[in-house]
């Protein structure tokens, strides 16, 4: 069984599918690793250390599709610069990666004509023992700290209280909204800065969890208990609900420094959380960090991959924040690729699906779409 390791050619992308540390273990376990040439730069693993640690290098990625029974990779296949990854597939093979299959079924479509079984990253289930390969989670702690250290360094103002010969200064005001794993990490991180922290969630289960990370949690009566799904994440409000929680958020935007953003929904454009009368009644200088750019944004006035200032209010809606730190988000992803190949690999081999987390990860088999999530979106788009 021979995993292949391809060089991401996602612009700014700058982790590896998987580091020498990992294919150590992995060849080990009986697993052949290759990798393609000069891929590993932005991560800071050369060549040679892939070879010291057993595999192989290919000359191009043409050579290395050609050969892997696996592709491992982080970005869905992408068509860009004169490369089309979904041509270069094969039939029989297997992929895994971040598909975001309910935000590109079509992709999911061409994966299954080619006659590739594909496996999605992002579609771990939300069970104990699948914690080792949970990608979502690892990527966003490191973007929920990237964020606040952006916030930190746009905001013209010192985050901790200072007392000085001139006098005291405050600690700037951070608002987080969202409170899964990037906006606990962001909460954590705010607080070791020294800023004030407030935290908002539609999901009360999480207040404990903000609470205990020294922030207050800005709670809301949504009129409703139906606020997340059965694995844990938000769902989408009613218009009802919408309102309460926009006029709770305009209350606490107004007084904060900084406020990031981190809510999404499964499958659907990241809701928008913070109105262009919100960024006006912000102080100037203040600063918003949106999380949610690449699904749209929680904020209406953010522009994905770009910083912009409105109402002398700085908003980033970065992309890819993990990828500024391509040492430790490559490490954590390798780790969370390992763990899955030991699910889903027996020996040489492909072991059957019989495996719940195997299975819930499967997107196409077998020339089809299995996954029961993107054949609905599917349909959705197709009746749309």
């Amino acid at each position: 069984m021979l995993l292949g390791i391809p060089r991401e050619i996602v612009e700014g992308e700058r982790r590896v599918a998987i580091v020498p540390e990992t294919v150590q273990k992995l060849v080990r376990a009986g697993t052949s690793v290759i990798v393609e040439a000069g891929a590993r730069a932005g991560s800071y693993h050369d060549d040679a250390a892939y070879e010291a640690a057993g595999a192989a290098v290919a000359r191009s990625a043409t050579d290395l599709y050609g050969r892997a029974d696996i592709i491992a990779k982080i970005h869905r296949p992408q068509r860009t610069r004169g490369v089309d990854e979904v041509a270069m597939l094969r039939t029989g093979t297997s992929l895994i990666a971040m598909l975001w299959p309910l935000q590109h079924p079509d992709l999911a479509r061409q994966i299954a004509e080619r006659g590739v079984t594909a496996y999605s990253m992002d579609a771990v289930p939300r069970i104990a023992r699948a914690q080792a390969l949970d990608v979502l989670s690892s990527m966003s702690s490191l973007a929920g700290y990237r964020a606040v250290i952006m916030a930190a360094e746009s905001l013209p103002r010192y985050f901790p209280m200072l007392m000085t010969a001139a006098g005291t200064l405050t600690p700037a005001r951070v608002f987080i909204i969202g409170a899964g794993v990037a906006g606990l990490q962001a909460i954590a991180t705010a607080r070791r800065l020294g800023a004030v922290v407030e935290a908002f969630d539609t999901r009360p289960v999480v207040k404990e969890q903000v609470q205990s990370l020294g922030a207050t949690f800005v709670e809301a009566s949504l009129g409703t208990s139906a606020t997340e799904d059965k694995g844990g994440y938000a769902t989408a409000l009613s218009d009802d609900a919408q309102q309460r929680a926009l006029a709770l958020i305009a209350s606490r935007a107004s007084q904060a420094d900084v406020i990031i953003t981190t809510a999404l929904v499964p499958g659907k454009r990241a809701p928008v959380l913070v109105t262009e009368e919100m960024v006006k009644s912000m102080r100037p200088g203040s600063v918003i960090v949106d999380l949610a750019g690449e699904f749209g944004g929680n904020c209406a006035l953010s522009k994905p991959g770009s910083t912009t200032v409105a109402h002398a209010v700085t908003i980033h809606a970065p992309l890819n924040l993990p990828a500024s730190m391509p040492v430790h988000a490559s490490q954590m992803y390798s780790r969370n690729i390992a763990a899955f190949l030991a699910l889903l690999l027996d020996g040489a081999a492909i072991r059957a699906q019989e495996d719940q987390v195997v299975r819930d990860m499967c997107i196409t088999r077998g020339g089809e779409i299995v996954h029961e999530g993107t054949r609905m979106q599917m349909e959705a788009t197709v009746g749309a």
